[in-house]
């Protein structure tokens, strides 16, 4: 009898710690699925200063697209932005909320669950986006329809494909390319040439 209770316990012990791990695994695994992959790569503190740089002038609202940890949101309320993130993996995002009080700018920041291509930016003045190249023709698209004149997009890591930037910081990974949307309207396009997998 005491071999069979303990049985039970082994087996309800195993089988709640996997499904914890599955619980925690699954919300990293899924963007891994999705015909564009957003992967979490944790922003360098020289991309983050980066950023900031090309914020100095600015004020506003700002909106991080993929915000993973919240560390570039976090920076952003310390200079003063009413500062979101916007994130799918919800994880990520409590652990962004949790920063922010322990940083002391929860007032100034809120992050949100929730896919890209299901929100609308139209309110930000300034976007920051670390994206990879398969959703930045797309992402590209979508925020010159929804954005206003005024608006600055910062990207990370990779450029967008048409745009021309008014500004860069930077060098290699850490670069960051900034677009003032009312030259972006109206200027010639690069005319880049992507590849099928790029497509894809």
């Amino acid at each position: 009898s005491s071999r069979k209770n303990w049985g039970r316990l082994v087996t309800a012990g195993v089988g709640g710690t996997l499904l914890a791990l599955y619980a925690v695994a699954i919300p990293f695994v899924t963007p891994a699925l999705r015909k564009v992959c957003l992967p979490f790569v944790p922003a360098t503190s020289t991309q983050i200063q980066n950023v900031l740089k090309m914020l100095e002038s600015r004020s506003g609202s700002l909106v991080d697209i993929g915000s993973g940890d919240g560390r570039v949101v976090i920076a952003a309320a310390k200079k003063g932005f009413k500062a979101v993130g916007c994130e799918l993996n919800p994880w990520l995002v409590w652990y962004s909320r949790y920063r922010a009080w322990r940083d002391g700018v929860h007032q100034n920041t809120k992050f949100y669950i929730s896919d890209l291509w299901k929100v609308s930016f139209s309110c930000y003045t300034n976007v920051v986006v670390f994206g990879v190249p398969q959703m930045m023709p797309q992402l590209e698209r979508k925020l010159e329809e929804e954005l206003e004149h005024n608006a600055r997009i910062i990207a990370c890591r990779f450029p967008f494909p048409s745009w021309i930037p008014d500004h860069t910081a930077g060098e290699g990974t850490d670069t960051v390319w900034v677009y003032d949307l009312k030259h972006s309207r109206g200027r010639e396009r690069k005319s880049l040439e992507i590849t099928p997998e790029m497509g894809s």
